[in-house]
């Protein structure tokens, strides 16, 4: 055969080959992807403006509300994603997810605050020793089954926390240099902003004074009545949106490579693809060693912007929060995982205390109980009294959205859009004839 038949066999009957059909498609499905994440982030965005202007904020408190909510839902749409790498491609079921973002943040901590070096090359190092972790506890853990796994890795997360927190561990040295991890109250030092670098001339002096930037963006934003704690929140927010970007574009990319297809065909029949001649526990050790090291970047990037860190910041609860936003956008899909991350991180998480935030702002200058007979007393004194505590009741929503979500779509949101292992179209054409 010669070079232009084989040219003329992978062409459609437009003139186009295979492969060009295939690019413009995936091209137009990731265009209406993002449509729909800036759809469901502006849809939400309108509900938190509508109630921040029935509950009386002002300009400044309208925009601090919504750097908090792209704040959270950047966040756990990050981790989300790294999960869906390893649960929704191939199949692992990992719960240790609040050990690996503690690796990450510790690691960081300790290589940027008590060593010295540099931010970017902090934040490798503690990427690729949360890689390394990830890979030791993927090796042997694998050979169990999928709910084995899952004891394992949350035993993992567990050891960790504890020895996070363990005074024993509070300080020691490590390769001539004096370290630790705090013990419960966490090392001290203030982990490195990445945004103070971009507005400041000396980013952790007390007072730092604007850089030319700095001034510039802190003027642009004085024209909107914003101060300069949000102003700073919201450049944040945007530096973590675009890091979702960067999630989001290699994990897609990864899913479409041979990589990923071996995944998928792993979560689909493990035993067809060891047919098929694929080393499955080296490309399920790789994914597992890739998602463990997405989320303790993740984690960097999370609370980089709080400055310190303590083990209760990695409570089992973690490891099911970011599972709930998987669940509600659906397994196997990027667009769903970020989607979820977004739906959970804003509703669900900051939600209620936005709107406890509001009630009492508006009512607890009037009525102010203290006992649940002070809460009798009127309208008023009841909603501030039932509403004080709405955040606490976080997790009895999120049972009530899991119920909801198990009886009426299992799937998620965007679940039946899992990705298929295949990269062409195998559907029948001939219509069933041989």
């Amino acid at each position: 055969m010669s070079d232009g038949d084989a040219q003329a066999d992978d062409t459609t009957p437009g003139g186009d080959t295979e492969q060009s059909v295939r690019d413009r498609i995936w091209a137009v499905a990731s265009a209406s992807d993002i449509r729909l994440i800036a759809v469901t982030l502006l849809a939400i965005y309108a509900i938190f403006l509508f109630l921040g202007i029935v509950g009386g904020l002002d300009a400044n408190g309208l925009y601090s509300s919504l750097e908090r909510v792209t704040f959270f839902a950047a966040v756990y749409a990050l981790v989300v994603l790294a999960l869906n790498l390893q649960w929704g491609y191939a199949g692992l079921f990992n719960i240790g997810i609040a050990g690996f973002m503690a690796i990450g943040l510790y690691s960081m901590h300790i290589l940027t605050v008590q060593i010295g070096l540099a931010y970017p090359i902090g934040a490798l190092g503690a990427v690729l020793i949360t890689s390394l972790f990830g890979a030791l506890v993927a090796l042997p853990a694998l050979r169990l089954r999928a709910d084995y796994l899952a004891i394992v890795t949350l035993a993992f997360a567990e050891i960790v926390r504890s020895i996070l927190g363990s005074q024993r561990f509070a300080e020691f040295t490590f390769a001539g240099f004096d370290i630790g991890f705090g013990g419960a109250t966490g090392p001290d030092g203030t982990l490195p902003d990445p945004v103070k670098f971009f507005l400041y001339k000396h980013p952790y002096s007390l007072r730092p004074e604007p850089n030319a930037f700095g001034e510039f963006y802190f003027g642009l934003f004085d024209l909107f009545i914003i101060d300069d704690s949000t102003a700073e929140g919201i450049l944040y927010a945007l530096f973590l949106s675009l890091f979702v970007g960067l999630y989001y574009f290699l994990l897609v990319r990864t899913g479409n490579s041979p990589f990923g297809r071996v995944l998928k065909a792993i979560r689909e029949d493990e035993t067809v693809a060891k047919a098929l001649g694929k080393d499955t526990r080296k490309f399920k050790i790789t994914a597992f060693a890739l998602g463990s090291a997405l989320m303790g970047l993740a984690a960097i990037l999370w609370y980089t912007k709080r400055g310190g860190v303590t083990p209760t910041n990695f409570e089992p609860e973690v490891t099911f929060f970011v599972f709930v936003a998987l669940i509600i956008g659906g397994a196997g899909s990027n667009t769903g995982s970020v989607i979820g991350g977004i739906v959970f991180g804003a509703l669900l998480f900051r939600g209620p205390v936005f709107i406890e935030r509001i009630i009492n702002q508006r009512l607890e200058a009037e009525a102010d109980p203290t006992t649940i007979f002070d809460a009798f007393g009127g309208i008023d004194p009841f909603i501030v009294y039932t509403t004080d505590n709405l955040s606490a009741l976080r997790v009895v929503l999120l049972g009530v959205v899991l119920v909801i979500l198990i009886q009426r779509r299992p799937e998620g949101l965007l679940g039946k859009r899992k990705e298929i292992a295949s990269s062409i179209d195998l559907e029948d054409r001939t219509g069933g004839e041989n």
